[in-house]
């Protein structure tokens, strides 16, 4: 009988990048012979720790204005959001075995423990001290210590707030084998545990190609035959600077551009998370400010621009950083790239260093699950 190990993350039925490292994350944890569940984590839900006063307390002016800007256009456009979390839902209900129950900071089943042989916190912002509905769950206290693993969180920040290292740090030493996603993370650990953490690659990094091929090809989007494209996937504001220069690039080398993250187009922002890959695979190239987004491109070994994070949302800058630096691809940020070197990418390099990188990791996963 198979030993069973229930995954832990953030349940986010609208964002690409959580759904598909959780479906990484699954997929390689059953190829080490595990079955597999996600256990629904519904504290997001619970009414929040602070008002919106709160919460926008500190800000500057144009910071509110931009978060009251995206509210209201999110209300505007609320039928093609609730399109593309259906979509999202049937993505997950299709490619991720998640439990029959939930659980949130106030409701932890009683028989939890019991019913799987290991737990692992991550990959995502599970440990994001600056989300209101991040707890003791995601450090897996519920289980007992030999159960608890986590794999590639991220905290999302640089350091962890004052008020809440203590509680921060008891939760930390409750993890039995630890390690992040960013250097940032191993830092804070570091310096709050004295514990050394190990640094490893995201899930969606960890499966294999031919994994993500099969995932690609269940989807029903083909672009084979129409002019090329040039796919924009951006979480914050797209600044009159990045217009420019991605209408220029587009202009030059004759591509359309299709932007997966603007609700107001309702054909592509409903699309699932297959189809977001497959239109990936499709480009030509692929600018981004989004982790996932660079991630995609260089697993399918797509040209790729880096933007910085505009707009209300945190910045991604410290663990998109990480990722170009592993990979040796700094020169993909937007201020590096030059006009003649746009498409000129050769990722060679980068694919003996994802193999060395996931062969790290799979001896952490090994070695903590005791394979």
């Amino acid at each position: 009988m198979k030993k069973k190990v229930g995954l832990l993350t953030i349940n986010d039925y609208g964002n690409y990048g959580n759904r598909l490292q959780n479906f990484a994350l699954q997929e390689v944890i059953k190829g080490l012979g595990f079955e597999v569940e996600t256990v629904v984590n519904n504290s997001n839900t619970l009414p929040s720790d602070g008002s919106i006063i709160k919460k926008l307390k500190g800000k500057n002016i144009k910071d509110i204005f931009n978060k009251v800007n995206e509210r209201a256009i999110h209300k505007r456009y609320s039928n093609n959001t609730h399109n593309r979390i259906k979509a999202f839902k049937s993505f997950t209900k299709l490619h991720i075995k998640e439990t029959d129950f939930v659980i949130n900071k106030n409701h932890i089943p009683e028989d939890l423990n019991s019913k799987f042989d290991y737990f692992i916190t991550g990959s995502d912002q599970v440990w994001n001290p600056i989300i209101d509905h991040r707890s003791s769950i995601d450090f897996l206290t519920f289980a007992e210590f030999h159960k608890r693993i986590s794999y590639a969180p991220s905290f999302g920040v640089s350091n962890v707030p004052s008020e809440r290292e203590e509680e921060y740090k008891t939760w930390l030493n409750g993890v039995n084998h630890i390690s992040v996603r960013e250097d940032a993370g191993a830092s804070i650990i570091k310096q709050l545990t004295g514990k050394e953490a190990s640094v490893l690659i995201d899930p969606t990094l960890l499966l294999d190609e031919s994994s993500w091929d099969m995932l690609i090809n269940s989807s029903n989007i083909d672009q084979q035959g129409k002019k090329g494209t040039l796919v924009t996937y951006f979480l914050g504001d797209i600044p009159k600077e990045y217009s420019l220069m991605i209408n220029d690039i587009a202009l030059k080398y004759n591509l359309d551009v299709i932007n997966l993250g603007n609700i107001k187009d309702a054909d592509t922002y409903t699309k699932d998370p297959a189809q977001f890959l497959r239109l990936i695979e499709q480009s030509e190239l692929v600018c981004t400010d989004s982790f996932h987004g660079s991630v995609f491109s260089i697993v399918l070994e797509k040209p790729f621009i880096v933007f910085d994070r505009n707009g209300s949302l945190p910045s991604m800058n410290s663990r998109i950083e990480t990722l170009l630096n592993t990979f040796k691809l700094e020169d993909r940020y937007y201020k590096a790239i030059q006009p003649n070197n746009v498409f000129n990418l050769d990722f060679k390099e980068s694919k003996k260093i994802l193999q060395i990188e996931r062969e790290k990791a799979l001896n952490f996963l090994k070695k903590a699950l005791n394979v």
